[in-house]
């Protein structure tokens, strides 16, 4: 009996690469219940290619859903609110899994102590191959929560966690244009005792797209702030200084920008970033002091 788990792929413009992810389903040596690609309004034939997939699926079951274009977070709730089983695995539509990807998952998540799983990945660009060690990022231990709000990643196509945690906390937040996963696995750690693992085994590929990862900077900083600010408050439930945490992060975001704008030899943008950032520490350490904690909306209904 194949597992308990649907897997969520969110599709845009994903036609020539859809192949690849879908096959890498069907390969794992613990297959899937079923897999749900939510293709999100592309205009290149996404949907006809990955239903061109079924009969190369192995026995794991194909849903294929078009939505017009509102972005990953809302695909990825179209396909969460379509899943039939109770785990569910993340993968995004230009990646891949190793076959021992679920195998490895679920033996962590099924034993009870984790609410959400995850693991190493191997990130290719130009044709090389290198290690995302996110084990060693995570293995200093503190209280998860804080631990995951200050390191600020988890690698989407690894994670492994529970459909009805997800809808609980209410889904992936769609007004995000960047960080709508590292949104959602906050909202599901936020609550004291609650555990997640990134255990060190490299079970997938991130294929990096040419200009993704230095595109938008100025939008992934917003979104970064954004939830750096909405998920403050809950700092102060968990061990550990809330004020440093909330620093933590914000130099941690402004340090991913300077990186990329030294790269882009954008000096006149990494000056007003830098001129700016005392600024922004003042206004958003007032607004964490004296201002109540937003009550974060529903986007996915039970």
């Amino acid at each position: 009996m194949p597992p308990e788990v649907s897997v969520i792929i969110p599709a845009y413009r994903a036609a020539k690469t859809i192949a690849r992810a879908l096959v890498s389903v069907a390969a794992q040596t613990l297959k899937p219940y079923e897999a749900i690609v939510v293709d999100d309004g592309s205009d290149d034939g996404t949907c006809e290619a990955a239903l061109a997939l079924e009969p190369r699926m192995n026995g794991v079951r194909l849903k294929v859903f078009r939505q017009s274009n509102r972005g990953a977070g809302a695909a990825r709730n179209r396909a969460v609110a379509e899943a039939s089983r109770p785990i569910l695995a993340f993968l995004d539509a230009d990646d891949e899994w190793l076959p021992e990807k679920l195998a490895r998952s679920l033996a962590h998540i099924e034993d009870g102590h984790y609410l959400l799983v995850a693991h190493n990945g191997l990130i290719v660009e130009n044709g090389k191959e290198s290690l995302i060690d996110g084990a060693r990022r995570f293995r200093e231990g503190g209280a998860p929560f804080v631990s995951l709000y200050r390191k600020g990643y988890l690698d989407t196509c690894t994670v492994v966690t529970r459909r009805d945690a997800v809808i609980a906390a209410g889904g992936f937040d769609p007004t995000l244009k960047n960080g709508q996963d590292f949104e959602m696995w906050l909202a599901l750690l936020k609550q004291p005792g609650t555990r997640f693992l990134v255990f060190d085994e490299p079970l997938s590929r991130y294929h990096v797209t040419p200009g993704g990862i230095m595109s938008n900077t100025e939008r992934r900083l917003a979104c970064c702030l954004k939830i750096a600010g909405r998920y403050a408050p809950d700092l102060k439930k968990h061990p550990g200084s809330a004020i440093y945490s909330l620093w933590f992060r914000i130099f941690a975001v402004h340090y991913e920008a300077v990186q990329v704008y030294v790269k882009q030899r954008k000096f006149t943008a990494l000056l007003v970033l830098l001129l700016k950032l005392p600024f922004l520490l003042f206004s958003m350490t007032v607004a964490f002091v004296f201002v109540p904690p937003p009550q974060r909306p529903r986007f996915l209904e039970k």
